[in-house]
């Protein structure tokens, strides 16, 4: 099952375990793309296990192996199958995008202890409730040598604090496409939101922000992305906020509703002033993909106060914190960005710059290289 572009009998391979991963759209694509292409010539081959219909042609084109393996509605159970498999392998294994569902098919394809160096789990955020730090110590009680990593340490303390013995802060890798140079020159073109249509990322207070554009007849351009996150899948009463953006027709808006190719998606930031009014709350510390395109392409960014987003904005000079994301407070926050749009600009390619070397991929790829990754 699957094609092969590379190293696919090396005993000592990474495999890469993505559910989700169909399509070259979207964040999880360059999240995986950045650790295969940070791989240098004469290391260790990577296998990828994606998504059933997976057609990544530039993984591939790596000297990566992909297999279109999981489907939607088991993917669960063919991915306790495969963990037995790989658990009884040489090699490593990485999952780029993990959840608890992989601690509980990890343990339970394993029927013991994982032995250390052989699993590499990235969390990108957690919300540690009772119940979830119940289930960690749990887990760690049986599983403590996995390698836990996420971008912050508010991540990744929960696992420290559960029991895991070998938990990493590791940055975000960013996007190869981030790695390009851009020039400094470049005009406003519009007010832009990118990404899927999600409440924690605060796409109704985008949808407040737009009507209040058309209401009042304010001219200013909005492109809007208005796609799902996985597997089609909308936030409870997001479709009924794309439903009244779609009203907004006094508004200069353009709705993307799909998820975009990384050319299409790369050029969405050229002259924009990204929008991200995420949730203080689910953000405070938590590392953006979209941060990092926008200001690898001079975008500067309209952030919630108190996030990741905005604390990088105000770093750099690169944009403007919103304490409240009112419509009002976010068209405030746009006029002062145009106003003096060549600036922002400038310093968001100098954040671009200086984010691309702590982000970079190499960093995590190393730590999955640096041991044997026996077979238990």
């Amino acid at each position: 099952m699957g094609y092969t572009a590379g190293m696919a009998g090396d005993p000592k391979r990474i495999t890469i375990v993505e559910p989700t991963l169909s399509s070259e759209a979207g964040h999880c694509h360059s999240f995986v793309e950045s650790v295969c292409s940070a791989r240098r010539e004469g290391e260790d081959g990577i296998t990828l296990y994606a998504g059933s219909r997976a057609r990544l042609p530039r993984i591939a084109g790596m000297g990566v192996r992909v297999v279109p393996y999981f489907h939607r509605r088991i993917r669960r159970p063919e991915a306790f199958l495969l963990y037995r498999k790989l658990l009884r392998e040489p090699g490593r294994i990485f999952v780029p995008t993990a959840g608890r569902a992989d601690l509980t098919m990890l343990s339970l394809a394993a029927g013991r202890s994982v032995p250390p160096g052989k699993a590499f789990l990235y969390f990108h955020w957690v919300r540690p409730d009772p119940s979830k730090r119940e289930f960690f110590r749990k887990a760690a009680m049986k599983q403590p040598s996995l390698t836990l990593m996420g971008p912050t340490e508010t991540v990744v303390g929960v696992f420290r604090e559960c029991g895991f013995r070998d938990v990493r802060v590791v940055p975000y890798p960013g996007s190869p496409a981030s790695r390009e140079t851009v020039d400094k020159g470049g005009t406003f073109r519009h007010v832009l939101y990118a990404g899927a249509a999600r409440r924690d990322k605060g796409f109704p207070a985008v949808v407040d922000f737009v009507r209040l554009l058309a209401d009042t007849g304010t001219g200013i351009p909005v492109t809007v992305q208005a796609s799902s996150a996985h597997f089609g899948k909308f936030d409870d009463g997001i479709p009924a906020e794309v439903g009244r953006l779609r009203e907004s027709s006094a508004a200069r808006v353009t709705i993307l509703p799909e998820t975009l190719g990384t050319a299409e998606y790369r050029g969405m930031f050229d002259g924009a002033i990204v929008l991200q009014p995420y949730s203080r709350d689910d953000f405070a510390d938590r590392i953006s993909g979209v941060t990092l395109d926008a200001f690898s392409a001079g975008a500067p960014v309209v952030a919630t106060a108190g996030t990741w987003m905005a604390r990088a904005a105000l770093r750099f000079g690169a944009g403007v914190a919103l304490e409240d994301p009112s419509p009002a407070s976010i068209l405030s926050a746009v006029e002062t960005v145009r106003a003096e749009y060549p600036r922002f600009r400038r310093n968001a390619i100098e954040a671009g710059s200086a984010l691309r070397k702590e982000h970079d991929a190499r960093q995590l790829l190393e730590i999955l290289l640096a041991t044997d990754g026996e077979t238990p």
